[in-house]
C-alpha cells in the first residue's frame, strides 16, 4: 500500500482484500466444479475411458459450464477489470526480467477473455434454452483461462510485499558466503526451501551447520553453480520471510497446458488387466497378446510406452528447472528412458516369439474349485485333529 504521506495519483487503483481475494475465490470454486464434473463424466464412460452415455456426458458439461458462469458472476465480474489494472501497474514497476513479457501477455489474454465474458453476460439468452447452453459452452475456454492463470494477476495486484533489505555489508556477505561454501563442501549446508524473486533470481533458504550449531541463511543464485552468495542470516524462517524478496508465481513446463481444458483421456488397458489376461490365459497366444499390449505404440500406448513417456517428460521438467542439479537429473532420466526403450523392444520380440509358439498349457495343470460342495444334511462333520498336549510348566 502507498503510505499516507505519499498519496497515490488520481488514476491509481486501491488494492483491497476484496479485490485480491476475488480471483482466489473464483479459482477455488472452479476447482470444486472441475472435480464434480470429472466425477460426473467418469460415470458416463466404460472402464477404458470411452464415453458410452453421450447424453449424460453432454448434460454434465452443460451443468459445469453454467456453474462456471455463475462462479465468475459472483466472484470476479465486479472486480476483473480493477484487478487487471492493479496488476498492470505493479508489472510496470518490476525490474527487467525474462518473465515480465510473458506475464504481460497473460494479462492481455485475461483482459480479452474478460471482455468476451462480460459481453455475453450483458446479453444473456433464455435460461435453460439450447442457445444459453451454446453461449455457456463458448464461454468455458475464457472461464478456464481465468481459472488457470488469474493467480498471476492476483499475485501482482497484491501490493503488500516487502522489498529486500540487505542486512549485510559487502565484507560480511563475502565472509558468510565463504562459510556457507565451506559447509557445502563438508555436506553441512542443508537446503530447505527455494523460490524466485521478482528480478528472476532464485532465493534459497538453507541451514548452515558449524560445530553442531545451525544458522538459517539465505542464498541468491543456484547453490550448485559457482557464483552464489549469502544475502542474509536469520534466527528463524519467519524473520527471513519478513525481509527477503517475496516469491513470485512459479512457471509451467508447457505453456499450452490447462488444468481445466485437459484433452480427453485415451482409452488404455491397465497393467493389472494385462497380468490378469496372462493368468487367465490358456494358450501361448493369450500371454503373447498381453505382452504386446504392454508395449503397444500409437494412439493407445501400453504401460511400458507410457512409462518411457513419463521418464522423458520428467527429464524435460528437471532440465526446465535451469539448475545444475536439475540438468544432471535430466540426463539420468533421459538415460533411463533409453533403457526402457531398449527393454520395450526386447519385450516386443519376446512376445512375438511367444506368439509364434504353437502351444497350450498341459492338462495336468488343473484348476482348483474355489467353492467346495456342501456336505449332505445327515453327514457327520469331520473329526477335528487331536490337540497337542502341552506339558505343564513348573516353577
Amino acid at each position: 500500500m502507498t503510505p499516507a504521506s505519499n498519496p497515490p495519483p488520481d488514476d491509481s487503483v486501491p488494492v483491497t482484500p476484496e479485490l485480491t481475494d476475488s480471483a482466489r475465490n473464483f479459482r477455488l470454486r472452479m476447482a470444486v466444479i472441475d472435480r464434480e464434473s470429472e466425477a460426473a463424466l467418469d460415470m458416463t464412460c466404460d472402464r477404458y475411458g470411452r464415453t458410452v452415455h453421450a447424453g449424460a456426458a453432454a448434460a454434465a458439461r452443460a451443468h459445469r459450464n453454467r456453474a462456471a458462469v455463475e462462479a465468475y458472476t459472483t466472484h470476479l465480474a465486479p472486480h476483473a477489470d480493477t484487478l487487471l489494472d492493479a496488476a498492470r501497474r505493479a508489472l510496470d514497476e518490476l525490474p527487467p526480467a525474462r518473465h515480465v513479457a510473458g506475464w504481460r501477455a497473460v494479462l492481455d489474454g485475461l483482459a480479452a477473455s474478460a471482455a468476451e465474458i462480460h459481453r455475453a453476460l450483458d446479453r444473456p439468452d433464455t435460461p435453460g434454452s439450447p442457445a444459453e447452453r451454446a453461449q455457456h459452452s463458448a464461454l468455458w475456454a475464457h472461464l478456464a483461462a481465468w481459472a488457470d492463470h488469474s493467480f498471476i494477476a492476483s499475485d501482482l495486484a497484491d501490493q503488500n510485499k516487502q522489498h529486500h533489505r540487505a542486512p549485510l555489508t559487502d565484507e560480511e556477505q563475502q565472509t558468510w558466503s565463504e562459510r556457507a561454501q565451506a559447509a557445502q563442501k563438508r555436506g553441512e549446508l542443508e537446503l530447505t526451501e527455494s523460490w524466485y524473486a521478482a528480478d528472476g533470481q532464485p532465493i534459497t533458504l538453507a541451514h548452515l551447520i558449524e560445530n553442531d550449531d545451525s544458522t538459517l541463511v539465505a542464498l541468491r543464485g543456484d547453490p550448485d553453480a559457482p557464483g552464489w552468495q549469502v544475502i542474509g542470516h536469520y534466527a528463524h524462517e519467519y524473520e527471513a520471510g519478513k525481509v527477503l524478496p517475496a516469491p513470485v508465481p512459479p512457471g509451467v513446463l508447457r505453456a499450452d497446458v490447462s488444468r481445466f481444458n485437459r484433452p480427453a483421456p485415451v482409452p488404455e488397458v491397465s497393467l493389472q488387466e494385462l497380468i490378469r489376461d496372462v493368468v487367465e490365459g490358456q494358450t501361448a497366444g493369450d500371454a503373447s497378446e498381453a505382452l504386446l499390449g504392454a508395449v503397444q505404440r500409437g494412439y493407445t500406448p501400453g504401460p511400458m510406452v507410457r512409462l518411457q513417456e513419463l521418464l522423458e517428460t520428467s527429464s524435460q521438467f528437471a532440465s526446465a528447472l535451469a539448475t545444475v542439479q536439475g540438468r544432471q537429473i535430466a540426463a539420468r532420466l533421459s538415460a533411463l528412458g533409453r533403457q526402457i526403450e531398449f527393454l520395450t523392444r526386447e519385450v516386443e520380440e519376446a512376445a512375438e516369439d511367444l506368439g509364434a509358439t504353437v502351444a497350450v498349457l498341459p492338462p495336468h495343470r488343473t484348476p482348483v474349485l474355489r467353492v467346495r460342495p456342501r456336505p449332505a444334511v445327515d453327514t457327520a462333520p469331520p473329526t477335528p485333529p487331536p490337540r497337542a498336549i502341552t506339558p505343564a510348566r513348573h516353577r
